[in-house]
């Protein structure tokens, strides 16, 4: 990805992050970045392709980082402790990223549906973890869908806890923390 379109990009996200999706017009992004409106719409043809190429971004970040981890670990426990991990440091690192996707996933309008239909292939990534797991007989036999739905709201959770506290968020703490309360109940 170039320069001017990076730099759309992330000014995008950070304004749909602070200010909402519907709130943020395409002139305030091209005045942040420097741009003309012409520029901007060489890279994206919309201000929806922006929403979109965003989300799908966010989410083949996630989705790779699983699967490189994933690949490298072989107990289907210690994968869901990555993934957790992961995703702890992705709301570090991409905090607006996950601002957005928190807010952007409820309602009917076609960036919804395709934000929903994202964080759901993600899931899916997550659930056949816990199936993998299941199989070996390393998990309890749980729903699996609900068990990858729940490793995935803890993004929304630590999005929520970090807005709430206004703190940064410990790593190594809160990695702990899930791993006693949700991954202690699914080990056989």
């Amino acid at each position: 990805m170039n320069r001017t379109k990076r730099k759309i990009f992330e000014t995008s996200m950070e304004l749909f992050a602070k200010k909402g999706y519907d709130a943020t017009s395409i002139e305030e992004i091209t005045a942040v970045v420097g741009v003309a409106k012409g520029t901007l719409y060489y890279h994206f043809s919309s201000k929806e392709e922006i929403f979109n190429f965003l989300v799908e971004q966010g989410m083949r970040l996630l989705k790779t980082s699983v699967d490189i981890k994933a690949a490298k670990t072989e107990s289907s426990i210690e994968k869901l402790k990555e993934v957790i991990l992961i995703q702890i440091k992705i709301l570090i690192k991409y905090e607006s990223f996950i601002t957005i996707i928190a807010s952007q996933m409820w309602g009917n309008e076609p960036r919804h549906i395709k934000c929903r239909e994202n964080v759901f292939s993600y899931i899916d990534k997550i659930e056949e973890i816990v199936k993998e797991g299941q199989q070996r007989g390393e998990l309890k036999e749980r729903d699996s869908g609900l068990i990858a739905a729940e490793i995935f709201g803890l993004l929304c959770s630590n999005l929520s806890y970090r807005l709430r506290t206004n703190e940064d968020l410990d790593i190594a703490r809160i990695k702990k923390e899930y791993e006693d309360i949700i991954l202690d109940g699914l080990v056989k």
